[in-house]
């Protein structure tokens, strides 16, 4: 019994020293603060494809998005420099002026296995933007300015394209080339012909359409409903009488003048051709 008692009072004299060489938990490190860490950089998004036509050859200011095939190490967006060039990772400076995007790629490729950066690279080209050819709409159309010539067109693709105001137009449109060589067409020239009543439009070229009441002629005088008429192409003198309702009972025929740019026109006959803007009074006949 006496040797327990001993027993027990040791083990109680130990404990407080035991308690006090306890190891010490180990501290976690602090938490590293959010806005601290690093952050994974986000891939900008390539800017979308234009749809271009297979011969569609680049110009200066036009651009590209160019990659390989199965690989996102080598993606890049370029524009084509004043000296015809587009700048790429590895190869530097490329040649694009007046390539299709086809054979851009050829020339991408050869560049890139010469150099030893790829054993057998396919790069693929799409044009992004459109700058180097381009034509001018004006007048009275939905939508007038620069229009991009990502392809061919024909005198119809614009006139469809940029929303000619039906029954507001004056139903003809003059095409301007880029050394000033102007020439006028109608809307049923162009719907209705072939190469030549709708032709090509190229880079630089300005398309007007003219507005209604630029294309009129006017009749006064001896007939019944004077006034403001299309001029049609071929329009005669016995056609804009006839537009004005005929010959009141007092008007005659014979008596017509026609007035073109405050000038009257000598031998005027009822088969003579008016233009837009000419003027046609009738006079009274005689007695």
């Amino acid at each position: 019994m006496l040797r327990s008692l001993t027993a027990a009072a040791v083990l109680l004299a130990a404990a407080p020293a035991y308690a006090q060489s306890a190891p010490t938990p180990a501290t976690p490190p602090p938490a590293t603060s959010a806005s601290t860490s690093p952050q994974p950089q986000a891939t900008p998004a390539p800017a979308p494809a234009v749809v271009v036509d297979a011969n569609f050859t680049l110009g200066v200011g036009d651009s590209v998005n160019v990659g390989l095939v199965g690989r996102t190490d080598f993606n890049s967006a370029a524009q084509v420099s004043g000296e015809g060039t587009i700048f790429l990772p590895l190869i530097g400076q490329a040649k694009a002026l007046g390539l299709t995007t086809a054979q851009l790629s050829q020339e991408i490729e050869a560049a890139l296995k010469k150099g030893g950066y790829y054993a057998d690279p396919l790069v693929h080209v799409e044009v992004t933007g459109v700058a180097s050819r381009y034509a001018t709409i004006l007048g009275d159309v939905t939508s007038p300015g620069l229009l991009p010539l990502d392809r061919d067109y024909h005198l119809s693709d614009i006139v469809a394209r940029v929303g000619a105001r039906a029954g507001q137009g004056a139903g003809t449109i003059v095409l301007t080339h880029s050394d000033g060589h102007s020439k006028k067409y109608t809307i049923e020239e162009i719907a209705t012909g072939g190469a030549e009543g709708d032709p090509k439009v190229q880079p630089g070229d300005k398309i007007y359409f003219p507005a209604a009441e630029a294309e009129v002629f006017y009749i006064s005088g001896q007939v019944r409903n004077p006034g403001a008429f299309p001029a049609t192409k071929g329009l005669t003198v016995r056609e804009a009488i006839a537009r004005g309702g005929g010959l009141t009972e007092m008007g005659s025929d014979r008596k017509t003048k026609v007035f073109r740019k405050d000038v009257q026109l000598k031998r005027v006959t009822l088969e003579t051709e008016l233009q837009p803007g000419d003027i046609v009074q009738i006079g009274e006949r005689l007695f």
